[in-house]
């Protein structure tokens, strides 16, 4: 059962009270079904905890604790619940074009409003129940974050091939009736959900507002794993500069209606269209940020306020791996670097993703054994940068399992992974290194100046 109490913090206010293996099944007379009910029932200072028994009996205990405290119990499952799967098949889904033999759990499709709220996790808004919809609305769940791509029911119907997909629309209405903060995103097919189809989406979505916070338009990704998939063609340089000139006219119509200007396109687009980057005070809050919207220039303008407060760097070589499309970046950071500092050393490689196919250049998705291929008798000098993303974070492997221990073994050379973030890449190049943690004790330890373990 995933609400069952798997250990109980010291510091707890029911650490005498509950047992470990007992089940929360209700607070202040709420009968707790997953962890939504459990944050907002359990949010008050006095409480009635009604806790049941392995053997079935049920018994209630009083807590008193500060506003907001946590009760210090951890459950068999984080949501208390099974995760809710995503029961759409969308055309352009990236799980869809993955090859076989990865990971199990690279193949889940999430689509669980509770780690919308709770993780920021996209949702289609297709599988709500109808008492989800209205829990969702009384609890007031909010920001939400929400994968539109068209609000056109036949053709949303058509592009996550699910006959509901229609009719959420409609529901993104009731919420922002009701005051629910949504933050969206589009995934921009080419001939499917672009040009006029794109600016109606846009047109009805700014009618919720503000309901609709903030929106982001990414470019499709594909993958060279297609065959059996519906046809989808990607970016020309040409369609992406015109997609960029619409959303910016549209979002500087919403900037003078709104005082904000809601749509908001992807670095990528920028990249395809070989279109500079806007400035940071474009980007407002950077709500979109984990979207690719606007974290190139945030990074570009972290590094230069870094650069400017600085001390000199310890002079060390090095070497920095990304992505295909960001690599003019991080060149040009390098170079402005250099500038101040001659004396700095180090080289920027792009990698190319032979694992999923060149059209894609992002460098969250860079694979362990490209990394390696590409590096291998390479000038890397004494430390080699790569970027969080391109790691889970626990297990410190790649896409494609190869693991960060096997990635220095390889390369013969430390590798640092660094947060996306301008400040911790110039540390990083000065020689203030991040903290490396390998899960397994090794040879691969021996390639860092101190054992991280």
């Amino acid at each position: 059962m995933e609400n069952k109490i798997k250990s109980i913090d010291p510091a707890s206010p029911l650490r005498h009270k509950a047992r470990e293996g007992d089940v929360v099944a209700a607070i202040n007379g709420h009968r707790i079904l997953d962890v939504l009910d459990y944050k907002f029932f359990a949010y008050d200072t006095r409480l009635t905890v009604r806790l049941r028994r392995p053997d079935g009996t049920e018994y209630e205990v009083d807590v008193h604790k500060p506003e907001g405290g946590d009760l210090g119990l951890e459950f068999e499952s984080y949501l208390m619940d099974r995760a809710r799967s995503c029961a759409n098949n969308c055309v352009f889904c990236f799980i869809d074009q993955l090859p076989p033999g990865m990971r199990a759990t690279m193949y889940f499709k999430d689509d669980d409003a509770r780690l919308s709220f709770l993780l920021g996790n996209y949702i289609t808004l297709t599988n709500l129940s109808q008492r989800e919809i209205e829990r969702i609305i009384a609890l007031h769940v909010s920001p939400i974050n929400v994968s539109v791509h068209t609000t056109n029911p036949e053709l949303r119907c058509r592009m996550l091939k699910n006959k509901r997909a229609g009719e959420t629309i409609d529901v993104m209405r009731r919420f922002a009736e009701h005051g629910i903060v949504m933050n969206c995103q589009i995934v921009c097919c080419p001939g499917w959900n672009d040009g006029e189809e794109l600016l109606r989406t846009m047109r009805d979505l700014e009618a919720m507002a503000p309901g609709v916070h903030s929106v982001s338009i990414v470019p499709v990704g594909l993958t060279k794993f297609r065959e059996g998939l519906e046809k989808l063609t990607p970016f020309t340089r040409e369609h992406a500069a015109e997609t960029l000139d619409m959303v910016t006219a549209f979002g500087d119509e919403c900037l003078k209606r709104h005082g904000t200007r809601i749509f908001f396109c992807g670095d990528e687009l920028y990249l395809l269209a070989g279109r500079e980057l806007p400035p940071d005070e474009f980007y407002e809050e950077h709500t979109q940020l984990e979207n690719g919207v606007g974290m190139l220039r945030l990074m570009e303008t972290e590094f230069l306020s870094a650069l400017r407060l600085s001390d000199e760097p310890d002079g060390v070589p090095f070497a920095i791996a990304t992505g295909v499309s960001a690599a003019p970046y991080f060149q040009k950071l390098l170079d402005a670097a250099k500038a101040r500092y001659p004396q700095l050393d180090g080289r920027v490689y792009a990698i190319v993703n032979d694992f999923f196919g060149h059209s894609i250049n992002v460098t969250g998705l860079i694979t362990g054994q490209d990394l390696i291929a590409q590096l291998k008798g390479k000038e890397l000098g004494k430390r080699l940068f790569i970027s969080q993303n391109m790691l889970r974070r626990q297990e410190m492997d790649f896409l494609d399992d190869v693991t960060l221990a096997q990635a220095v073994e390889a390369l013969g050379v430390p590798i640092y992974p660094v947060e996306q973030d301008g400040f911790a890449l110039w540390d990083a190049m000065a020689g203030e290194l991040p903290a490396v943690k390998l899960p397994e004790s090794g040879p691969a330890t021996d390639y860092y100046p101190y054992n991280q373990n």
